[in-house]
């Protein structure tokens, strides 16, 4: 394999777009999620109608600069990657685009008529804070805890719902429709509502023993609160040892093969220069 001895422009601005252990990469990377925080920001403000009335001029203005950056941005991201396709049909690139065309289209939809429409386009641009997953290093090891406990999870709330209609049941039995438990449905219903301390008041018991039960299941519900926090917890600490009890593996940035060489400078499979640590 011919030798690189200096990337090219476009090995380099993947590296900075890409790659998060150069200085200029992380700065990329920071920049990128302020944009996108601030993007979040102007979405929200634009929803009130009093502020969006008093400030549009300036919340249009910002809205047409971040959707210039993020067209930039999608653009870079295009142009120095060796398979366009792979990103453009990726789950962030397609996010990246919903993020960016709602703007340009506003020309396109013009006419009352079409106003419906356009409110709708524009809560494609919320979108944009999905963009800060890729932010956030920890959430694979959450994915791995939360599909590791989905069993005991789903048989606790299993648990939850059984229990939910027995207690339903007997409140309905206990107040009956005069005081406003007409169905079991509808007793299940305050149940459920009452279990996970919500407590809407729409439905309350009015005889002692009705009171007495649902005290009884009020305590329950802060308890059951802690059962699937405790559960993700334990099986997240157990991801998180197994991580480092694991030899860290290195891989190529352009196209993900792991590195097996410790002294590696060029992926195996795709010829990229890789980025030393």
């Amino acid at each position: 394999m011919q030798n690189r001895p200096h990337k090219d422009w476009k090995a380099k601005l993947h590296e900075i777009i890409y790659g998060t252990h150069t200085p200029a990469g992380k700065l990329f990377d920071i920049v990128l999620l302020i944009v996108i925080l601030y993007s979040v920001i102007i979405v929200m403000l634009e929803s009130d109608s009093r502020f969006d009335v008093k400030y549009h001029g300036f919340l249009n203005i910002s809205e047409w600069i971040v959707t210039i950056l993020f067209t930039i941005e999608y653009i870079l991201r295009i142009i120095c990657i060796k398979t366009p396709r792979k990103y453009i049909f990726s789950f962030f690139g397609i996010i990246d685009l919903l993020s960016t065309i709602p703007k340009y289209l506003s020309f396109f939809i013009i006419g009352s008529q079409y106003v419906a429409a356009f409110r709708a386009l524009r809560l494609l641009r919320i979108f944009r804070i999905l963009k800060l997953v890729r932010f956030v290093g920890e959430s694979n090891n959450l994915i791995r805890a939360l599909k590791a406990s989905r069993a005991k999870i789903f048989v606790f709330v299993f648990f939850i719902l059984v229990l939910s209609v027995l207690l339903g049941t007997i409140m309905y039995l206990v107040e009956g429709p005069e005081h406003g438990f007409n169905s079991i449905p509808h007793s299940v219903y305050w149940t459920i509502v009452t279990l996970t301390t919500v407590g809407y008041g729409d439905i309350s018991p009015q005889t002692g023993l009705g009171q007495m039960i649902a005290t009884i299941i009020m305590i329950v519900g802060y308890g059951v609160i802690a059962v699937p926090t405790g559960i993700v917890s334990a099986e997240y600490a157990s991801s998180n040892r197994k991580e480092k009890g694991k030899k860290k593996e290195k891989a190529c940035d352009e196209c993900g093969t792991v590195i097996l060489k410790k002294d590696a400078h060029y992926c195996r499979v795709c010829g990229f220069r890789l980025i030393e640590d």
